[in-house]
């Protein structure tokens, strides 16, 4: 009984050091952090007409790109008639490389860490949407071809470390979430399965490779991260039982944790994928998560061709290949609803027994974002009607008030408007008055601080959630460039 007791004390000493070191270690980022995240909520004066720069100095960049750096010029100089939106522009659109890009070489290759913003850790899904708007300009700049192909290296690896995990530290630190009630390790910050996770490295590598003909990225670690990514699609269809995968933390809320003994909600194994948590960071309330799943049959095809064209293995392919078709399969037959008001429309989560969520989540992949993402036609009548449906008060997660309208989640909660969702109600646009509302209530939702945040209140902009929410402010960037390559630079100087 005494060495019980011992036992005891010694578990609860090594929790209480846990505690205390990574308090010390968050206290010094939150200190640091906090002169760069000033710049973020330091407002313009509503009679100001010279909009000065809220870009961090010179000095204090963490990466400098020529070629993103000849973009802003070019896009200001087009966007002269709305000096307000070119201010944004070029606020924006260099976040991520300013202030969250980590770029070296380890062990002679290239090695890219990417924080989130506010957060000193590298999401799989936010890291690759950071950089992607990025790949384009690649060719005009060698420095900048180096550092994304370092971030797909490093997502390959994070891979392999856990392919699991939905967020990691810089090496083997034990920062983040270490008392889950899951397999972790000092090399994750935090271990949420999501599809997507898994899909975001596969999208970016690819595009990478479309633009720059590099194929050297997919050696030895990619191989493996390819066959670990279809290793856990096919644990996660669950058909031979609920797989390796558990997890539990102790909190009050309810979307952190995940019940059911660690496993989510039950699903019948009809050859969907079983996501436990959403891009949100939220739990699923339906394992079989249908964006998710649409990202997922995407990654899989650009996953066939790469192993078949670059790596020669046609047999691998064929396995990416056959697991998509399965998995779209199942999508047509479980994941569409009759809806009496919209007709034919998708699910957001299902559960193969009949069961299904009918709803949207502002984190991408979602219902809405699909169209962006490429994962379904914008001409897919089913996708119309989707649209049309999680952009009304028939989503229960969609909030209409005096700032603005749009889509949020449970993530943040009631009443919060997520402005990813307007961007991608305008990425998917094809009717110029939609595209200049979505950019007019973009420009007014901002709180006068020049970014974008990762939320505000439907009643009132100037409550937001994280200023320093670097995906948002790069993906602004990456819509003005779209808007304007589309020949709507007309447009949006007169917004």
């Amino acid at each position: 009984m005494v060495k019980r007791l011992f036992n005891k004390v010694d578990v609860i000493r090594k929790m209480i050091v846990l505690i205390v070191l990574f308090t010390f270690h968050l206290s010094l980022f939150t200190s640091s952090a906090q002169e760069v995240s000033n710049r973020y909520t330091t407002v313009v004066p509503d009679n100001t007409k010279v909009f000065e720069s809220k870009r961090p100095p010179m000095v204090e960049r963490l990466f400098v790109s020529d070629a993103v750096e000849a973009k802003i010029l070019e896009v200001q100089k087009l966007l002269s008639d709305n000096p307000r939106l070119a201010w944004m522009f070029a606020n924006c659109f260099p976040n991520t490389l300013e202030s969250t890009v980590h770029y070296r070489l380890m062990d002679g290759e290239d090695d890219t860490f990417v924080y989130t913003g506010d957060i000193p850790a590298m999401w799989l899904r936010d890291s690759g949407a950071q950089v992607w708007p990025y790949v384009q300009l690649c060719a005009k700049d060698e420095k900048l071809r180096k550092m994304i192909r370092g971030v797909i290296l490093r997502q390959f690896k994070c891979i392999n470390i856990d392919r699991y995990a939905n967020a990691f530290n810089d090496g083997p630190t034990g920062a983040g979430w270490q008392s889950d009630a899951t397999k972790m390790t000092k090399d994750v910050f935090e271990r949420k399965y999501e599809i997507d996770s898994l899909c975001y490295p596969v999208r970016l590598a690819y595009w990478y490779w479309l633009v720059t003909g590099d194929d050297s990225i997919f050696g030895e670690v990619w191989l493996q991260a390819a066959e670990n990514i279809v290793k856990t699609f096919r644990e996660q269809q669950r058909k031979e039982g609920l797989g390796p995968y558990r997890f539990f933390r102790m909190t009050d809320r309810t979307y952190d944790t995940v019940g059911w003994n660690g496993y989510g909600a039950p699903v019948k194994p009809v050859g969907l994928i079983a996501s436990v948590f959403r891009p949100s960071d939220d739990r699923t309330s339906l394992p079989f998560l249908v964006p998710s799943n649409f990202m997922a049959v995407s990654s899989l095809r650009k996953m066939a061709e790469i192993l078949t064209k670059v790596n020669g293995l046609s047999e691998k392919a064929a396995c990416c290949t056959a697991l998509a078709n399965e998995v779209e399969a199942a999508l047509k037959q479980y994941a569409v609803v009759d809806h009496p008001k919209y007709g034919k429309i998708y699910a957001f989560e299902v559960d193969g027994f009949g069961n299904r969520l009918l709803m949207d989540d502002a984190n991408v992949p979602s219902l809405l974002g699909m169209g962006y993402l490429g994962d379904v036609p914008l001409d897919d009548p089913i996708y119309q009607n989707t649209r049309r449906f999680v952009w009304s008060e028939d989503n229960p997660w969609f909030f209409r008030g005096k700032a603005g309208e749009g889509i949020g989640g449970p993530h943040i909660g009631y009443d919060m408007i997520w402005p990813m969702s307007i961007m991608m109600r305008c990425f998917t646009s094809q009717d110029d008055e939609e595209i200049r509302w979505c950019m007019q209530t973009l420009l007014k939702t901002d709180a006068g601080t020049g970014f974008i945040h990762e939320s505000f209140h439907k009643d009132d902009a100037k409550n937001y959630t994280r200023a320093w929410f670097a995906w948002q402010n790069t993906l602004f960037g990456e819509l003005v460039l779209k808007l304007i390559a589309d020949g709507k630079a007309d447009l949006l100087n007169k917004l």
